[in-house]
């Protein structure tokens, strides 16, 4: 497990003083997260149990479609951490597991063992256009498994300049997410009863689908508007495996991706269907829970009570949104829900310090989702790259030139050293 630095404390008399606002870290105990929905049918639990859950954990061979170019063999891999379905381990997979996994292929140097899962995107094609496709880490050229003649070789990540990095964002609760109305997210966004974001200049858009119109919500960029999009999405950028809403391989050389397609299908049996695996995908991320806090309310310590109100008198609120209600659900388990999320899901520009060049539906390239902060005090990694595993640096890298958070953080910046504790404090608790 990755060591965390412990609050530093300097004694005067008989009364502690913190010299330095420090990241308490991942709080300890039970993660609180991973579980299923309360209110699941039986069958919906069934489902969850007996489907979902064992094939988000299981490991994909070249039989079942991996590759030929792939990041990891699991979505459990990368989903890992504090909870299957939650984000990047301590131990990354893509170099633990790499000589089973990948044999005969070369960890890059933007890989370690200690850091966060890495997906790999340009910026730019080689003539120069906008790329800003994810270009997978590995291939199944060494594998024993691979088709007869298969010699892909790994793309040449040399270039610096040219590639961004991306974090797997937890699927905690997400089936709320998908439940919360178009309408709901757009008028949260239009609302500001404290004035902070006229104040600010904090502004803000959703993103939205281009054929639709409808607001896209799932992703860094909030680029994906349903979980069986963003499952089916992922299966086959993420590990090649080509399924019913990607049917088509994004490598085409002849020697290495020569099954029928769609490689993951349901089976249709007489008197039953066994569902295909992006189904179950979406099955175990829409009816998972939302991450449990360590407290709430009264129950929580006076430094976490101040932190939270804190956090909203200098306008991290304006953005991260508490509670948002989910609408009309066909399960009783989304129903008219409240989903603690501390997001608006609106895309905002975070500056040229956290700019990745990057334009996905709307959002421009120095424009992200607020991030879900729901289950941020088990999170080992920040931001979109996985840069930092201090929250207060993740907090600092918010301002620079043309972020619309930048006056929040200056005004954070300039709170007492205990005033910041207790942010952090109130953030490590959710």
């Amino acid at each position: 497990m990755k060591a965390f630095i412990a609050v530093t404390v300097s004694l005067i008399g008989t009364v502690g003083i913190l010299t330095a606002q420090v990241d308490p870290g991942v709080r300890g105990g039970a993660s609180g997260a991973g579980g299923p929905l309360s209110l699941l049918t039986a069958g919906e639990a069934d489902f969850f149990k007996t489907y979902a859950t064992p094939r988000f954990a299981e490991v994909e061979e070249v039989a079942d479609g991996l590759g030929p170019r792939f990041n990891l063999d699991s979505c459990g891999g990368c989903h890992a951490y504090p909870a299957l379905g939650g984000s990047s381990p301590a131990i990354n997979p893509q170099v633990a597991h790499v000589q089973a996994m990948a044999p005969g292929n070369t960890v890059p140097g933007f890989l370690s063992l200690d850091g966060p899962v890495r997906v790999v995107r340009f910026v730019k094609n080689a003539d120069g256009t906008p790329d800003g496709g994810v270009h997978n880490i590995f291939t199944i050229a060494g594998r024993s498994d691979k088709p007869a003649g298969c010699s892909i070789a790994q793309p040449d990540f040399s270039d610096a300049a040219n590639i961004i990095f991306r974090i797997p964002t937890p699927t905690f609760g997400a089936g709320l997410i998908e439940a919360i109305t178009d309408r709901t997210i757009k008028q949260n966004l239009a609302s500001d009863p404290r004035g902070q974001k006229a104040l600010f200049g904090i502004t803000g858009h959703v993103n939205t689908n281009g054929n639709d119109g409808t607001v896209t919500r799932f992703g860094w960029k909030a680029q994906n508007k349903s979980l069986l999009i963003f499952a089916g999405e992922a299966y086959n950028v993420e590990m090649g495996v080509t399924n019913y809403a990607f049917p088509n391989e994004r490598e085409e050389d002849p020697n290495c991706s020569g099954a029928a397609m769609p490689e993951s299908q349901p089976s249709f049996n007489v008197g039953s269907v066994d569902p295909d695996d992006i189904l179950s995908f979406m099955g175990f991320m829409r009816f998972m829970d939302q991450p449990k806090p360590a407290c709430t309310g009264p129950a929580c310590s006076g430094s976490v009570q101040n932190g939270h109100s804190l956090f909203v008198e200098i306008g991290c609120a304006a953005c991260h949104t508490e509670t948002l209600m989910t609408g009309v659900s066909s399960s009783a388990a989304l129903d008219h829900k409240a989903a603690n999320l501390f997001s608006d899901l609106a895309v905002h520009h975070m500056g040229t310090g956290l700019a990745d060049g990057i334009t996905q539906g709307s959002a421009g390239p120095d424009e992200f989702r607020t991030a879900p902060l729901w289950g941020v005090g088990q999170r080992l990694y920040f931001l979109h790259d996985g840069r930092t595993s201090d929250l207060h640096q993740a907090i600092l890298a918010h301002d620079s030139t043309g972020s619309e958070a930048s006056l929040v953080i200056k005004l954070y910046r300039v709170l007492s050293t205990l005033q910041k504790q207790d942010i952090l404090n109130f953030l490590r608790s959710l």
